[in-house]
């Protein structure tokens, strides 16, 4: 991929939880276009497609399919990776992913310790009101975690209350 922008991947936990609330438009005008393997847009599609959200990530043409090349490399990762979030990482290493969208935190130190940089939900939403896109973290966190079923350890929520200047 040289000489060519280095590309975002996803997993579906951020996608999902952004559309679930209505501001996928937010990862559109931070990240521009995002790329995601077939198992993400199989876990976005689950449950029939039914899933809230499901359909403004479908109709997101900046959200493009890649497969990962690299079928033992998933292989490997899917020892203790879900199938998402293992292609997620493959597609990341094989096309050095200028960044990984993932909330997993099995997931995350993997990424990590693999040399790929990482940015979950919470992050995105600090960057976020950092570009001046929302006007604070707090709302939109307690949002996702109500209303999308976000997961977020205190300890996350501090921390991005803090880098925003929203907490003391």
């Amino acid at each position: 991929m040289a000489g060519s922008p280095r590309l975002v991947v996803s997993d579906a936990s951020p996608l999902i939880a952004l559309a679930a609330v209505g501001h996928l438009d937010v990862l559109r005008a931070l990240m521009g276009a995002i790329t995601i393997p077939p198992a993400v847009r199989a876990e976005i599609d689950a449950d029939g497609g039914q899933r809230r959200g499901a359909a403004a990530i479908r109709k997101a043409s900046w959200i493009t399919v890649i497969p990962p090349r690299q079928a033992h490399l998933v292989e490997t990762l899917r020892l203790d990776l879900d199938a998402g979030e293992a292609e997620a990482l493959a597609l990341a290493l094989e096309t050095q992913a200028r960044l990984l969208l993932i909330d997993e935190r099995r997931g995350r130190r993997r990424a990590r310790a693999l040399g790929v940089p990482v940015t979950g939900t919470a992050g995105i939403v600090a960057l976020a009101k950092e570009d001046g896109l929302i006007p604070a973290v707090g709302p939109l966190l307690e949002t996702l975690r109500r209303d999308a079923g976000l997961r977020l350890r205190e300890a996350v929520v501090r921390r991005v209350l803090m880098r925003a200047g929203e907490a003391s």
